[in-house]
């Protein structure tokens, strides 16, 4: 385990966050100075295509707190939160989003509520300032989980990255090196004593969220296949359905054939019966070649995401390993 010289580490994933970094920096800082005089802020450029990594080398140049690394290019908001853990000292550990709606004031009652004794503290936007749209997809995605991932429990789509995490938590998720991952979902399947607080949910003041409707939907079938076999199962349930409703309707026809002499008649529902079942069979195929394509990704064993570039005060003495 790493030795623990800060109190708070704040880890934040930038993927074109250019005109929110210096307001974030400014409120972190007046917010985290207010608890602790021991706190760190490590911005992770996730291959930004904007100036957000000149903004942060000038914040690191400005201030020690100030530490920043940036991506070869973008592994995604979940691979630079990681990166982002992975490098934190901090006894506690805060991820939160680069866009100021995770409000940096919200630390203060988040680091309190994992004072009363708790490892995990979420905090649950309860009005979420999004777009219906995504709000709606958020509320289908979390749906479809836990019914594929059949862990029984219901997921809370108010709740995203923001929370506090203790140390022993973080070092827990360290270990996890699955590509394939979500963070808030990972720190849930750790199984730690978690609490959840209300937060004010700020607004997007400038620009658009980088999470397209594609990217959104691939994520949640990475997500989906990583966490649960469910949906194998299911596709052999549906195997195994269609098979029993295919012998009794051949019983049915049989039986009408020899006690009726009704003729075996019905080009049409023959055919329309064999494109539904050859669309099941493909379908099931291709459900299984996505499971197949994940274990192929994850025995490659390639590093989760790759560095260019780090700044910050003591950079060269932390070694930083890639995972």
């Amino acid at each position: 385990m790493k030795s623990c010289k800060i109190d708070i580490s704040v880890v934040i994933p930038i993927y074109r966050n250019e005109p929110f970094i210096n307001d974030l920096y400014s409120r972190l800082t007046a917010n985290l100075s207010a608890i602790t005089a021991d706190f760190e802020i490590i911005f992770v450029d996730d291959g930004s295509p904007d100036n957000s990594w000149d903004i942060i080398t000038g914040l690191a140049e400005k201030s020690p707190r100030v530490k920043g690394i940036r991506f070869s290019r973008n592994f995604g908001q979940h691979i630079a939160i990681t990166a982002g853990v992975e490098y934190a000292t901090g006894d506690w550990i805060v991820v939160m989003d680069g866009d100021l709606q995770d409000r940096p004031e919200e630390i203060t009652d988040l680091y309190n509520k994992a004072l009363e004794g708790y490892d995990v503290v979420f905090a649950r936007r309860h009005m979420r300032k999004d777009t219906f749209s995504r709000k709606i997809c958020s509320r289908m995605f979390y749906t479809l989980f836990d019914f594929l991932a059949g862990t029984g429990n219901k997921t809370d789509a108010a709740i995203a990255n923001f929370g506090i995490y203790s140390r022993k938590v973080i070092d827990s998720f360290n270990k996890m090196q699955e590509h394939s991952r979500l963070f808030p979902l990972f720190i849930r399947w750790l199984g730690f004593n978690t609490a959840y607080i209300d937060v004010e949910h700020g607004e997007r003041s400038a620009g658009k969220s980088a999470y397209t409707f594609r990217k959104k939907l691939d994520l949640a079938l990475d997500t989906i296949i990583s966490m649960s076999n469910k949906p194998l199962k299911i596709s052999v349930k549906l195997g195994l359905l269609l098979s029993l409703l295919s012998f009794l309707y051949g019983v049915f026809i049989i039986v009408k054939y020899l006690l009726w002499g009704v003729p075996v008649m019905g080009w049409t529902s023959l055919i329309v019966s064999l494109y539904f079942i050859g669309g099941t069979v493909l379908s099931t195929l291709g459900v299984l070649g996505i499971y197949i394509g994940k274990i192929f990704d994850e025995v490659k064993n390639r590093p989760l995401y790759i560095i260019a570039e780090k700044v910050g005060e003591e950079n060269e003495s932390r070694n930083v390993e890639l995972q």
